[in-house]
């Protein structure tokens, strides 16, 4: 099996060659990942030859709407999905308050809404609030204190014939172990249950076959997914004739448009398709042989996990059987099927999370601290919110010599 070519894919990423990153190595892709060539080349010609405003007939308004249209339909390509499916919005933050805020009109008291607390804040903190408002019953999945892993058994527990809507995460940005997705909305599906997706975690690791996956409502962040900083929402299975009109009255009819209460920025979504343009390059350089975009992406998308995995095992096997910290999250994946995505998060016992990071930083581990957003996570699995966890993350881009900077540079500040 062909491994991961390093060199060809640092070569289609500028920010490798820039001076201000060498002798460096970027362990924050949890937080935003660095653009690909395509992305910037295309947000470069939309700004120089298209910025217009689109759909008019002239050369260059029409173009750009073109431009637009073909992002749209590559992306729903890509993750298997139809065309009018596939929304753009300004991030999945606003794109999850949007989607809160349409199902505010139409639950209420006696119906119930389950979410978890391993999620993102900016994705549960919009559907919990907006079942508060509407008198809707609130059901907590809850992780397991030790491991902050979600039991799937737990949650058929949860489920009843009032529940009408379940949010939940692809993957956690702290926990970093893919949920199984198609078991999940099954079981909510046969309830009778409508489901939210937060993808943004998994999206950077393994583009989706949402259509396969089974959520109703499917998002991420494309910023993370080395693209612009957009948010992708898939609306599938009827969902989106069910929800009312988010957008301006005129754009009710319009798919895309729905649940889009302002107008796009036409240069990202014009370029937010790019990137699918390297993924293409990826599964063509390595001899995939795929025919589709989805093929394409399925096949680039194997290949990021397995470079993925052979990095992490060192990394996690260390901060498992180090006696400085405590490990957030599980050394291997709980599934053959489900990828451990390389997100990984611990509490260092001797030192403060920031001094931990700090100090890594200082010996070229770009890192971070904190609580990430997932404070209910933290909470649930009994880390002091005052310091947080260290948090390391990566992608497909980083290399071996990434991974001897981090293990060195624990070692050292751990010692």
């Amino acid at each position: 099996m062909a491994s991961l070519d390093l060199e060809f894919v640092r070569s289609h990423f500028p920010a490798f060659s820039l001076p201000e990153y060498g002798g460096q190595s970027f362990f924050e892709n949890a937080g935003g990942s660095f653009a690909c060539q395509q992305t910037i080349d295309s947000l470069h010609r939309y700004y120089t030859h298209t910025k217009v405003q689109p759909y008019a007939s002239y050369t260059p308004s029409a173009t750009a709407g073109e431009q637009m249209d073909a992002s749209r339909s590559r992306w729903a390509q890509a993750l298997g999905v139809a065309t009018d499916e596939v929304q753009f919005g300004p991030s999945t933050s606003m794109n999850t308050y949007v989607i809160a805020k349409a199902f505010g009109e139409l639950l209420g008291p006696g119906d119930e809404v389950i979410v978890t607390n391993q999620d993102h804040e900016a994705n549960t903190g919009a559907v919990r609030r907006m079942a508060e408002a509407t008198g809707a019953t609130l059901k907590e999945w809850r992780v397991d204190p030790a491991t902050g892993l979600l039991d799937p058994e737990r949650f058929g527990e949860l489920l009843s014939d009032k529940t009408r809507l379940v949010s939940f995460p692809h993957c956690s940005n702290i926990v970093g172990q893919e949920n199984p997705v198609a078991e999940l909305t099954a079981a909510a599906r046969a309830v009778g249950a409508r489901t939210i997706v937060d993808g943004v975690s998994f999206a950077p690791h393994g583009l989706p076959d949402v259509a396969a996956l089974g959520a109703d409502l499917y998002l991420f962040s494309l910023y993370k997914v080395y693209s612009v900083h957009q948010g992708l929402l898939v609306t599938r299975n009827g969902i989106l004739d069910e929800l009312p009109n988010q957008g301006h009255v005129f754009n009710a009819d319009k798919a895309a448009k729905r649940l889009t209460p302002a107008g796009p920025d036409h240069a990202q979504e014009a370029a937010a398709g790019a990137v699918l343009d390297y993924v293409e390059a990826t599964a063509a350089h390595h001899g995939k042989g795929a025919t589709t975009l989805r093929e394409a992406a399925a096949a680039t998308s194997t290949l990021w996990q397995e470079h993925e995995h052979e990095l992490a095992a060192p990394v996690l096997d260390f901060l498992a059987n180090h006696d400085g910290v405590r490990l957030i999250g599980p050394v291997e994946s709980v599934s053959p099927k489900l990828h451990r995505c390389p997100t990984i998060a611990f509490v260092p016992r001797a030192k403060t999370s920031a001094e931990v990071a700090s100090e890594l930083v200082s010996r070229g581990v770009m890192c971070g601290n904190g609580d990430f957003y997932a404070g209910r996570l933290l909470e649930g699995v009994d880390v002091d919110l005052t310091h947080g966890v260290v948090r390391v993350s990566w992608v497909h881009y980083t290399d071996q010599a990434d991974i001897d900077r981090l293990l060195t540079g624990l070692t050292e500040v751990l010692a």
